[in-house]
């Protein structure tokens, strides 16, 4: 474990719509907040926090068109001088070829979508606050933060690509694998068992204690920052340092994801 008393965050960015959710888990797991708030509740929040490891589910920085630099496509086997996954961080592309989807990351802030300039100004905010990248096999710094994908992070734990996150299967389906992993949060399945035929028809579906996609979102987020302070050899990394990691909660990337 990285240090006694660390705390491990994870933040959702919004465009700024509405409040971000953010969750935070001590080295057993155990829930220490889930909660929403703007992005000065959530600074203020990590600000009071001796030693912390920080995810944030968003791009740290615009895109650097590391990829289409000759040696960079040389080493994926892309050609020379060509346009295809020009517009892509390498570590977008290293996802994306695995049949991970996402957003690629705009060569500028003006051309960002909102939730990634919010997440752009946490980044550097947290710089601010003393803040530096975690890069694998170097020490961890008392005050580390990390660029977590949450649906990559979800497909890489399930090993295949989950279903959609607003569904009601998608939500069970992410939380399922986070208390499988351990975290210190209700079952999912005990919401499906209280369903009966009559919630059914009438319209009323009790989903006590099944989490929203933000909050999942924020918790995968948590417990990436968690394996890089406590479990640092199941934590995996794709991309290039210069222009962005992201971080991942395996060590080790299958190919080809269905």
């Amino acid at each position: 474990m990285l240090f006694t008393e660390a705390v491990y965050v994870g933040i959702d960015p919004t465009a700024g719509v509405r409040p971000m959710y953010y969750a935070a888990l001590d080295a057993d797991l155990r829930l220490l907040a889930l909660d929403k708030g703007d992005m000065e509740t959530v600074l203020a929040f990590i600000s009071g926090l001796e030693a912390a490891v920080v995810g944030v589910g968003a791009p740290q920085a615009p895109n650097k068109g590391l990829i289409r630099q000759e040696e960079v496509r040389r080493k994926f086997n892309l050609q020379p001088g060509g346009r295809k996954w020009g517009n892509w961080r390498v570590c977008e592309y290293e996802l994306r070829r695995r049949n991970l989807r996402m957003d690629n990351t705009p060569s500028t802030e003006k051309a960002a979508p909102g939730w990634v300039k919010i997440g752009f100004t946490l980044f550097e905010r947290l710089r601010s606050m003393g803040f530096k990248f975690y890069i694998a096999e170097e020490e961890t710094e008392q005050h580390t933060m990390i660029e977590v994908q949450p649906h990559t992070s979800f497909a890489v734990l399930l090993e295949r690509r989950p279903f959609l996150k607003r569904n009601l299967e998608g939500r069970m389906q992410r939380q399922l694998v986070l208390y499988l992993e351990g975290l210190d949060i209700p079952n999912p399945m005990h919401a499906l068992e209280e369903i009966t035929r009559h919630h059914l028809l009438t319209g009323q579906i009790p989903l006590g204690g099944l989490y929203e996609h933000d909050q999942l979102d924020a918790l995968v987020t948590a417990y990436t920052a968690y394996l890089v302070g406590v479990k640092p050899e199941r934590v995996g990394q794709v991309g290039d340092g210069e222009e962005g990691l992201i971080t991942l909660p395996v060590a080790k990337l299958k190919d080809f994801y269905p």
